[in-house]
C-alpha cells in the first residue's frame, strides 16, 4: 500500500543525489546522530534527576525548562536531517523492521516528552510521589533508547 509512495521518495532528486555522492550521506548522518548525542543529552539530564539519580540540588522544574531549548532544537535538527538520509534508501526502511520501531518509538517518545513526562517535570515536586517521577524517567530513557537502537539497526539491515 505505501510501497510506491516509497519507491517514488527514493527515486526523486533528493534521494539519489544524497545516494549516488561518496560524502553527503555521511555528512548527514554526521550530523543527524550529533543531533541524537544532543538530545540524549538533554533527555538523560532530566530523567535521571526524575530517577534521583543527579543534580539532586536544582529544582526538576529548573532542569526541564534549561534542557528544553536543546531538547527542541536538536529534535527539530534531527528531523530535518532524518528526511534526507530516509529519502536515499526508502525502499529499505519500507522493508525494515528497525525503521518502523524507530518510528513508532519515535513519535511516542516525542508525544510522551510533550506530555507525560512535561507535566510531570513542571509539577510541584512535593506534589509528585518519588515512584511516579521514578517510572515517569524510566519511560523516557527506554522510548529515547529504542528511537537510538532503532536507528543504529537500520544500519544493520
Amino acid at each position: 500500500m505505501l510501497l510506491p509512495y516509497f519507491q517514488a521518495i527514493e527515486s526523486g532528486p533528493i534521494g539519489a543525489t544524497i545516494r549516488d555522492s561518496l560524502w553527503l550521506f555521511p555528512f548527514v548522518e554526521a550530523f543527524h546522530l550529533l543531533a541524537l548525542a544532543v538530545i540524549g543529552g538533554a533527555v538523560l539530564l532530566v530523567d535521571f534527576r526524575l530517577l534521583g539519580l543527579g543534580l539532586k540540588r536544582q529544582p526538576v522544574a529548573e532542569l526541564a525548562r534549561d534542557t528544553q531549548p536543546w531538547l527542541i532544537g536538536s529534535l527539530l535538527f534531527m528531523i530535518a536531517s532524518g528526511v534526507p538520509l530516509f529519502m536515499s534508501e526508502a525502499i529499505k526502511c519500507y522493508y525494515s523492521f528497525a525503521f518502523w520501531t524507530k518510528m513508532t518509538a519515535l513519535a511516542l517518545a516525542i508525544a510522551y516528552t510533550f506530555t507525560i513526562r512535561r507535566r510531570v517535570t513542571l509539577a510541584d515536586e512535593a506534589r509528585i510521589s518519588p515512584a511516579v517521577a521514578r517510572a515517569v524517567g524510566a519511560i523516557s530513557i527506554l522510548l529515547w533508547s529504542t528511537v537510538g537502537w532503532g536507528g543504529r539497526w537500520i544500519g544493520f539491515s
